[in-house]
């Protein structure tokens, strides 16, 4: 079955959409998946965002993944949900994109974006810019056939290094191959900013795991700020992911968090992570 619109794709339907402002979507999670963790959720609203961007220029150029101001994780996802996507754009040119958006499941808040921009490239360097319009028409139609998306295969962190309570670090190997490539994308296989984020979340975890907290409370991530994405990512390359502690009071942890492709500096943002009740 053809992986394209499928495998790394989370628009089902647009429901309401004030062209080159605004935009609404549904995605269903699929029942069948064991987690859809935050890193998909915020792609949701990103890609809700793109379609809005891309409509609002013809389709002649695609925004791809770039900074993120504040990402606010207020709540998760279960499989089966069904979330409601929002986007505002607050630019489009055939440069720069600018929007903020959220993700809501039954009625509830589940993330707040917050200042993303992302440069506009030239849409067919990455897809077919009139599957691309087919497949915009059919969203803002019919909609999406939904639960065609299967997972993503385990992306698990080599070398883990727990330095001290202020330093961790793990190695990412991004796939060679992997059914996402061919939705992201088709012509430019590019490992997604977002999954390269979950991992580095995943780190800082480990940094935070390691930091004394008193009984029956947990270190939980709340916010993810100042995330920038300095470069593509291919196929096959290695990462070494770093996160460093910043800040540490009773109830609050700050991490910073870089990736790198040898010594060239791939991405960065700052995870804060607030001590709450152990459910």
């Amino acid at each position: 079955m053809d992986p394209h619109f499928r495998a790394f794709s989370f628009v089902d339907r647009v429901t309401w959409l004030q062209p080159g402002t605004a935009i609404r979507g549904q995605y269903l999670v699929p029942c069948g998946l064991n987690a859809f963790p935050a890193s998909l959720v915020s792609e949701a609203v990103g890609q809700l965002a793109s379609w809005a961007a891309m409509a609002a220029v013809g389709f002649t150029h695609r925004p791809v993944a770039g900074i993120a101001g504040s990402i606010e994780l207020h709540t998760g996802v279960c499989p089966g949900q069904l979330l409601d996507l929002a986007a505002e754009l607050e630019l489009v040119n055939t440069e720069t994109v600018g929007y903020s958006g959220t993700a809501h499941a039954d009625g509830v808040l589940v993330m707040r974006l917050l200042d993303c921009v992302g440069p506009m490239l030239a849409a067919e360097d990455f897809d077919e810019p009139e599957a691309l319009r087919d497949r915009f028409a059919r969203l803002c139609g019919a909609g999406a056939s939904p639960g065609s998306f299967e997972g993503v295969p385990c992306l698990e962190l080599q070398d883990r290094v727990v330095a001290s309570a202020q330093l961790v670090s793990t190695l990412l190997r991004v796939p060679t191959d992997a059914p996402f490539f061919a939705d992201h994308f088709p012509r430019r296989p590019v490992f997604p900013g977002t999954l390269l984020m979950e991992a580095n979340q995943q780190t800082a975890a480990l940094l935070a795991a390691s930091v004394p907290i008193g009984d029956g409370r947990i270190w939980v991530p709340r916010v993810i700020s100042d995330v920038k994405l300095r470069t593509f990512i291919s196929p096959g390359e290695t990462l070494r992911l770093e996160a460093k502690r910043t800040g540490n009071s009773h109830n609050s942890l700050v991490a910073s968090v870089e990736s790198r492709i040898g010594e060239r500096l791939a991405g960065s943002a700052e995870i804060q992570f607030l001590s709450e009740a152990k459910l």
